[in-house]
């Protein structure tokens, strides 16, 4: 019987042990109270409390937490009344303040969320609110994380996920953005109407001076042919002149070396003449001195 009642009392002890144990995972804190008062925090690791004293009063996350919060309400300064939602990311940096710095802290955060959103976008009209999202993003987040300094929040960042105008607005911003779109179409069109104009007027332009300048070249090269062409064809006749006077002079030459006297030479006129005058010509040109008696004719015989 005594047997037994150790085994229950050793059992009845482990069995406290175990559920006293706690271990704290990766980026979580417990925090602890005993007897109802904040005792510690316990942080990653293995711990003990006492049983009975002590409890778990808050496990918190250490992680990023990001808060989706549905639309609000918001008034423009020219009196637009549009939805925004947010989303919130923050952290628990102080545990205790968290646990017991608030109640429902998620709430808390939202209704500050809130109340700043529509401070921020009652001092800004509807085009200003739509595209000032970086300035209010950037201002939302100073004054929440201040704000929430004392609950042990850390606000990393804000972000206005949706920004919904009226219906109306909407659609009269449909319409000015169909205009918009439309006139850069226009303007887009006119602009490559006048790049082809200025294309087709450059590629004129470099044809006639294309043309210019071949027919240039063509001038200068015939030119130039018919220079080299009148140039040997001089060439030529000087050649042919000078080898003429050679021959002539040539003959001179052999008639004085063969010492032939001016008889022999009026016979052999004669005799040409008698040639030519059998020819089909009507006219004939008798020379002055045939030899070197006093007939000398000067006139024309038909």
């Amino acid at each position: 019987m005594g047997f037994i009642i150790a085994i229950v009392l050793v059992a009845f002890l482990l069995l406290l042990i175990t559920a006293n144990v706690r271990i704290v995972p990766q980026s979580e804190a417990y925090v602890i109270e005993r007897l109802g008062a904040y005792l510690t925090t316990w942080e990653t690791g293995i711990h003990f409390k006492i049983p009975l004293m002590d409890r778990i009063a808050k496990k918190v996350s250490l992680k990023e937490i990001v808060a989706d919060f549905p639309p609000q309400p918001v008034i423009t300064k020219d009196n637009v009344t549009m939805k925004i939602d947010t989303v919130i990311f923050f952290q628990i940096t102080d545990p205790k303040l968290y646990t017991y710095g608030v109640t429902q802290p998620m709430f808390a955060i939202e209704s500050i969320t809130a109340t700043t959103l529509r401070n921020l976008i009652g001092e800004l009209e509807l085009d200003e609110s739509l595209s000032s999202r970086d300035h209010v993003n950037s201002a939302m987040r100073t004054i929440l994380d201040i704000a929430t300094d004392p609950w042990g929040i850390k606000v990393n960042r804000v972000e206005l996920k949706n920004i919904i105008p009226p219906k109306e607005i909407q659609e009269a911003m449909e319409k000015q953005m169909r205009a918009e779109r439309g006139r850069r179409e226009i303007i887009l069109r006119a602009e490559g109407e006048k790049s082809a104009t200025i294309l087709v007027a450059e590629g004129e332009k470099e044809s006639v001076i294309l043309n210019a300048e071949a027919e240039k070249q063509s001038a200068i090269l015939y030119a130039e042919g018919r220079k080299i062409q009148k140039t040997t064809e001089a060439d030529g006749e000087a050649v042919a002149i000078r080898t003429i006077q050679n021959a002539t002079a040539k003959g001179l030459e052999m008639l004085k070396e063969v010492h032939v006297d001016e008889a022999v030479l009026t016979i052999r006129g004669l005799e040409t003449l008698a040639k030519m005058a059998d020819g089909k010509s009507t006219k004939m040109i008798i020379p002055t001195d045939l030899t070197n008696t006093n007939y000398m004719p000067k006139k024309i015989v038909k």
